[in-house]
Parts: C-alpha cells; structure tokens; sequence
C-alpha cells in the first residue's frame, strides 16, 4: 500500500519486538523516539535515506524497510539517544563537523557507524533475521544525514 509523502512524513509505531531489543543494546528506553515515514523533510538533505533531530528520526522510505535493516535502525537510533539527546550533536556541530572532515569521517557519523557494525549482529539475532542480513551501505551511499 502506498502513503503519500508529506513534509514530516506519516508517524508509525515501533513494533515490540524491535523496541525491546534495542532496550537492550542501548540500555534504556527508546519508544520515546519517534520514527516518520515517507518523509519530505528527508529529501532535503541530498541522497540521504534518514535524518534525525532530538526524538525523531525521519525516514524517506518506510517504516517496514528501516524495520528490516538492523545496521540502519542502530545508526540512526545512535544519533538520536547518544548523539541528540545528550546535546553532544546539534545542527552546528554537525555542520562544522562536516566542513573540518567531511560527511563520512565526521564523529557523528563515525560513531554511529562504529555503534552499528558492533551490534548489527546482535540485533539480527534478537529480531530472528539473521539469516537475511542487510547489506552495509557504501561509503558514497550516505545512509543518513543529521543536519544537511
């Protein structure tokens, strides 16, 4: 079934199974996050396939892909709760990290990536899916953008 695209994009609810295995992997609550799907607000910011901001992360594609891509949800739940949520990243750090390293060497796209090739294995076994691993996006994919 197809949803029209508008600017936030169309708000979906985190399955269970997939809240309490990332309970788990980051310690804590994560079902304060809300996700967006078929978001417009995702295509202003060039080939990205999500963004975040504190508490959201918002989702080109829909919420049943980036549900079945552990690697994905581990990166970009990374920059909402360890990343956002402590402050650590804001739309002028993230920018000024991007002039000084560019996109891909930048530390909050560095850390998230770590969080996410670490744990992706564990994920796909909490979620049953590890027979049907995702693949890892290339480093000119940009899987995701938090600012631009």
């Amino acid at each position: 079934m197809l949803f029209p695209a508008t600017w936030i994009g169309r708000a979906i609810i985190l399955p269970e199974t997939v809240g309490a295995s990332l309970e788990v992997l980051f310690e804590g609550p994560v079902h304060h996050v809300q996700v967006f799907e078929h978001s417009l607000f995702v295509r202003f910011h060039g080939r990205a396939i999500a963004t975040t901001r504190r508490g959201r992360i918002y989702l080109r594609g829909s919420g049943a892909e980036f549900f079945d891509n552990p690697w994905l949800m581990l990166h970009e739940y990374w920059h909402v709760i360890k990343q956002w949520e402590p402050r650590t990243l804001t739309i002028r750090s993230y920018l000024t990290e991007c002039m000084r390293r560019g996109y891909w060497n930048n530390r909050f796209e560095v850390e998230a990536r770590a969080f996410a090739d670490a744990h992706a294995y564990r994920l796909r076994a909490m979620l049953g899916t590890a027979a049907n691993p995702a693949p890892r996006l290339a480093a000119s994919a940009h899987p995701s953008n938090a600012s631009r």
